[in-house]
């Protein structure tokens, strides 16, 4: 296996785990937006969300953030090599 085809497939992986990283903390965190209904019926029940969702930080998100990084300066090392 040529040292080139290893850093694709290494800048590959590390960008999936980033990416899987990320939907994962995003859906431990929990529902996205609160549908349940309150007891005043002016209220209607809606998918937004009433304020902004803490689950999408760069604080949180940061080891994700950092692998699809690598893993993109990995693969560009490739292109330039």
């Amino acid at each position: 296996m040529d040292s080139g085809f290893a850093l694709i497939w290494i800048g590959a992986l590390l960008i999936i785990a980033g990416v899987v990283y990320a939907a994962s903390q995003a859906l431990w965190r929990g529902r996205l937006s609160d549908a349940r209904r309150s007891g005043t019926e002016s209220q209607r029940a809606s998918l937004e969300p009433q304020q902004y969702p803490r689950s999408f930080s760069l604080m949180i998100h940061w080891p994700a953030i950092a692998l699809i990084l690598l893993g993109s300066i990995l693969i560009m090392m490739d292109m330039v090599l």
